[in-house]
């Protein structure tokens, strides 16, 4: 076998391979022999063929079959011979059989990484605590969960619900498929397009209003991004919230059992402080691959890229499909997905190069205890830790979750740290968009 690599850029190889027609003759005959005791022909017994009427007959199918073997062997063979390194699936075109048996596949390579510098990456570190007003908010926010509605003859403000029945029209074109009926709307939860809502202030039962708004240029609906609508709405019934009292059937429905205000308060206390500290870890997290990829110019494959494109692109997709539009009737933004795909490959093989440089082992007690947390939510913990435990590729997700945490926090210790300080509200606001 005869090997040769032209480089064609920087991580861009064209391979030629070529095999002696002795070898392909010698890997057909064995075949062919094969076949010849197995296949049956009318005027011929079993086994008793002889071999040039086999060799006639399935000379040109088996010699596709050796030339499909020896391009899967000689291929990787040849990557080992010289040492290459390929990222994604090879192109493999140009077989010639002329004289012998020769291919040429193309194919990216793995770059090379370099880690100089990872040991004073600049970092900033987000401080923030859980504070009285914090806590009275979050209460409001239960409030406001559990509030019901009363009917009243005024008109619509900020925070009601208004029950309307609509129909739009955009380019002339009705997209609402007719009118709308008995729709609830609740002002400023901002559930519909930007603008919509704030047109049904300032309405009173049986009262029509028409206006218009512009669908946002992300919308899901293609046809409608970007596009100028005028909404024709008629209003059914204006309610106001009423919000309940802090009582103990209140406290005891968000499972604190004595009833207590003092004791409400220590658990959500405690729940928010423990979101806090996910949001914190993660903010953290974010700030030191930031850093990194910003230290560590890589060019990435553009095959790992695609690849990555379509995993980033799947959700939206199934979703699409639940909701029986077409590929081409959502507005996905290519180019941002190219950019957070060419990131994460990016940091992946970073990432990737320090856990096998600085011989970084997953710590299978922080892997425990990363389950144990997240059990926390369920009705029966025990039941959910077995569950992962009795999956090694459940568990191997969370494995590499935490063997990447585990590299962020070798990093961080090794950083050049500034501490800055900010509100609960300010990070869960900041952790939710």
């Amino acid at each position: 076998m005869q090997v040769s690599v032209e480089k064609t850029s920087e991580l861009s190889r064209k391979m030629t391979v070529s095999v002696p027609e002795t070898v392909v003759q010698e890997k057909m005959a064995e075949r062919l022999k094969t076949l010849g005791r197995q296949v049956k022909i009318d005027g011929f017994r079993p086994g008793k063929v002889p071999q040039h009427v086999v060799n006639k007959m399935y000379g040109y199918r088996v010699r596709g079959e050796v030339a499909g073997d020896l391009i899967q062997s000689t291929y990787y063979d040849a990557l080992r011979d010289q040492d290459l390194k390929p990222a994604g699936q090879p192109h493999i075109h140009d077989l010639d059989e002329a004289e012998g048996f020769k291919y040429t596949a193309e194919f990216e390579v793995y770059p090379e990484i370099s880690l100089a510098g990872i040991e004073r990456l600049e970092i900033t570190k987000t401080l923030a605590t859980v504070e009285v007003s914090d806590v009275d908010e979050m209460i409001e926010k239960l409030r406001a969960q559990k509030k019901t509605w009363n009917e009243v003859e005024r008109a619509s403000q900020q925070k009601d619900r208004i029950t309307i029945e609509f129909s739009g029209l955009s380019e002339g074109e009705n997209f609402t498929d007719g009118t709308v009926q008995d729709f609830p709307v609740e002002i400023g939860a901002k559930q519909m397009i930007p603008g919509f809502e704030d047109n049904l202030v300032g309405l009173k039962k049986d009262e029509s209003k028409t206006f218009s708004v512009t669908f946002p240029g992300q919308y899901n609906n293609a046809k409608l991004a970007d596009k100028a609508a005028e909404f024709e709405v008629e209003v059914l019934k204006v309610e106001e919230p009423v919000l309940p009292a802090v009582d103990e059937e209140f406290i005891k429905a968000y499972g604190t059992q004595d009833g207590l205000m003092a004791t409400f308060r220590a658990d959500i206390k405690a729940n928010m402080q423990r979101e806090l500290e996910q949001a914190l870890h993660g903010k953290l997290k974010n700030s030191v691959l930031d850093a990194l990829y910003e230290k560590i110019q890589l060019v990435v494959p553009s095959t790992l890229i695609d690849e990555e494109i379509q995993n980033l692109m799947k959700p939206y997709l199934e979703s699409a499909k639940k909701q029986k539009l077409k590929r081409e009737d959502l507005q996905l933004p290519k180019d941002v997905f190219k950019a957070q795909a060419e990131r994460r490959v990016a940091l992946g093989l970073i990432l990737g190069e320090i856990i096998h440089t600085k011989d970084i082992k997953v710590d299978d007690n922080k892997v425990r205890k990363t389950i144990e947390d997240m059990a926390k939510s369920y009705e029966q913990p025990e039941a959910f830790v077995s569950w992962y435990y009795s999956d090694n590729s459940r568990l191997q997700g969370i494995q590499q979750m935490v063997l990447e945490d585990q590299t962020v926090e070798w990093l961080v210790s090794k950083a050049k740290i500034s501490n800055e300080t900010t509100s609960f509200s300010d990070i869960m606001d900041s952790n939710q968009r």
